[in-house]
């Protein structure tokens, strides 16, 4: 069993900074590709950021390239989103998922096997 544990979201203003953690336990977390995703109210879940098991890879949503970085440290079992510039529009609840051991980093949801439970980013304007 894998569980995923997300912490570091809060109330920020626009302009400001957040940094996400999401810690991992169980199995083969060094294996497995993650990634942010969001959900703002009345909205549908959707990619923020990717990273490969290695980290030799990562990918970005267009509407947060840039200012976002991820990263893993896979001594921690720990996956980062740094933010900055942080928009309103960041406003959501911020996951973080894991995918299968060594597959094809994704972009796509039904591509993650486990989730956090979610932690709420607001920037107020």
């Amino acid at each position: 069993q894998v569980q995923l544990v997300e912490s570091g979201g809060g109330l920020v203003q626009a302009g400001g900074s957040l940094s996400l953690s999401c810690a991992v336990s169980g199995r083969a977390f060094s294996s497995r590709a993650m990634a942010w995703f969001r959900q703002a109210p009345g909205k549908e879940r959707e990619f923020v950021a990717r990273i490969s098991w290695n980290s030799d890879s990562t990918y970005y949503a267009d509407s947060v390239k840039v200012r976002f970085t991820i990263s893993r440290d896979n001594v921690k079992n720990t996956v980062y989103l740094q933010m900055n510039s942080l928009k309103p529009e960041d406003t959501a609840v911020y996951y973080c998922a894991a995918g299968t051991s060594y597959a094809v980093p994704s972009s796509l949801s039904r591509s993650y096997d486990y989730w956090g439970q979610g932690t709420q980013v607001t920037v107020s304007s």
